[in-house]
């Protein structure tokens, strides 16, 4: 396989010390890559065109294997801790002398692209995979260019090597697996894993780290537009599971991007040129348009294929975290240029399993800081096997803490300057259960939560009355044409409305205690609140 390997693309691959590889494929087509990966036993075709790919033992991405150097440039401006452990350069240096080594006679699949939509944000990337269909995942999640107009410098380069084990000892890692990011010299280096969003997410924390300096906001948050108000931009953030990439893809919205997005005076640009899109459960007739995206040119992770080759999205064998991997051209109504005007509504989802946060909440600017620099939401262990496990709160820092290389209030105080400036609403919705806890109560229907949202950013509820719960000090609309009334107060639908009080105090002390970190940078937000011993 030599496809496109010539001595330019040769010469270039030189300039990172990766010598005397196989065979080099430089952008090659969707086309061309799903027939290699199939030849090559990567991955196997669905009854839908798609490639069905398996990770291994990584079903997720490894948070604790990742990576900042420390040197110079960044000792001083990356908040280390759990979320960005430091690596020297010695250590570095080590790990990619080692990772070109084993690159020597290996066919390698490259592709240029870009991150960013926005011409005056964008960051040029290079991938160089030693598999076909990690190659194909970046060609469908990264921004396309023509490839005679690439930069032969880019930006940031990924150098990818599943199957690259590293030595912790030697190379000052934790385990096998490693996502290390050198700012300085503009590399990312992952290998030991085969989950290929390690590749996407790294190059959405090297936006979190250069944006801020250039007075955009970085967003983990999907966006899409209002087809009947073109200057109708809505922004939806929230934690895996929460709802964020299929409330986003509304078939009387157009959407801008189902993840990672910018907001710059100008307005929202996506990052990306494609959707990563949990899969789990999927049905046509709740999310058709991710349904019928998954079509040639995509990629499903982890889904289990029946005897006909028919993914069967309710199969949890190897993991909950299944994938589908598409170009964003793939849905219906998208914009291909990833742009937006200025945000008119913002949405904070969470899948609450407690049972205690309102359906829909209308949030001030301070309690929209307070909120986004929580990142809450609540999980169940094997949520799908019967709902048999207690709920686990979970607080992501602006719902994306393991992707922030800087102080999250960095994050936050650009948040409410931009939501002061352009008078933005926020909105929080509980996309999880009511009535009770997981167990007892129920997942609330997403046909309700999809008009709540429409009421809210269709104004409906801009002049109605509500009602604020008195811990959490939320603001919740009395009535919503379509949602019956009592969905809207969680403590009227518990059987034991005592019970809820209970555990609106417990998870208010939750609340509490986590934004204890940031209350010497935030001392005002912590007064918005919830309040412990209120009832």
């Amino acid at each position: 396989m030599s496809t496109m390997a010539n001595l330019k693309s040769q010469n270039e691959l030189d300039v990172y010390g990766i010598k005397n590889p196989k065979s080099v494929s430089w952008n090659l087509t969707v086309q061309q890559l799903i027939e290699t990966a199939v030849k090559r036993g990567e991955g196997k075709l669905t009854s839908t065109g798609a490639l069905a790919c398996y990770t291994g033992k990584h079903t997720g991405r490894s948070p604790k294997d990742r990576f900042v150097v420390e040197d110079e440039r960044t000792k001083n401006s990356v908040d280390w801790g759990n979320v960005n452990q430091p690596m020297t350069a010695e250590h570095f240096n080590r790990l990619l002398a080692d990772q070109q080594k084993y690159l020597e006679g290996k066919d390698l699949f490259v592709l240029d692209a870009v991150a960013g939509a926005a011409k005056e944000f964008e960051i040029s990337v290079r991938t160089i995979n030693e598999e076909a269909w990690a190659n194909l995942f970046c060609h469908q999640l990264f921004r396309r260019v023509n490839p005679q107009t690439a930069s032969s410098t880019p930006d940031f380069t990924i150098i990818h090597t599943p199957h690259f084990s590293a030595n912790p000892e030697y190379h000052g890692t934790r385990s096998e697996t490693f996502i290390v990011v050198n700012f300085t010299r503009g590399l990312i280096l992952i290998g030991g894993t085969r989950y290929a969003g390690e590749m996407k997410k790294s190059i959405f924390s090297v936006l979190n780290y250069l944006y801020p300096q250039q007075g955009v906001l970085p967003m983990h948050c999907s966006a899409n537009i209002s087809k009947s108000d073109a200057t109708h931009t809505a922004l939806f953030f929230g934690l895996s599971g929460t709802g964020k990439t299929t409330l986003s893809a509304d078939p009387k919205r157009n959407l801008i991007g189902d993840d990672e997005h910018g907001w710059s005076d100008q307005g929202v640009f996506n990052f990306e040129g494609g959707c990563y899109a949990k899969c789990i459960n999927l049905t046509k007739e709740n999310e058709p348009e991710i349904w019928n995206a998954i079509r040639e040119g995509a990629i499903l992770e982890n889904v289990i294929l029946n005897d006909k080759g028919e993914p069967d999205f309710t199969d949890v064998t190897l993991t909950e975290n299944t994938r589908a991997a598409y170009a964003l051209d793939a849905i219906v109504g998208a914009i291909p240029e990833g742009t937006g005007p200025i945000p008119k509504d913002i949405v904070f989802l969470t899948c609450d399993a407690f049972g205690i946060m309102p359906p829909i909440s209308k949030l001030t600017p301070q309690q929209a800081m307070y909120h986004f620099l929580s990142g809450y939401t609540a999980k169940v262990a094997g949520t799908e096997k019967g709902l048999s496990s207690e709920p686990t709160a979970t607080f992501s820092a602006c719902f994306g803490a393991p992707f922030l290389p800087l102080k999250p209030t960095t994050y936050a105080d650009l948040l409410g300057k931009k939501m002061e400036q352009h008078q933005a609403n926020c909105w929080l919705i509980n996309t999880g259960w009511i009535g009770g806890g997981a167990g007892v109560g129920n997942r609330i229907k997403l046909a309700y939560t999809r008009r709540m949202i429409d009421a809210a950013l269709n104004r409906e509820l801009d002049n109605v009355e509500y009602t604020t719960d008195p811990i959490f000090g939320l603001a919740t609309p009395k009535a919503i044409e379509g949602v019956p009334a009592e969905v809207l107060s969680q403590r009227t639908m518990w059987k034991d409305p005592l019970a809820y009080d209970k555990g609106a105090q417990d998870l208010a002390i939750r609340f509490v205690e986590n934004f204890k970190k940031f209350e010497a940078h935030a001392p005002e937000l912590r007064l918005v609140g919830p309040a412990v011993g209120v009832s």
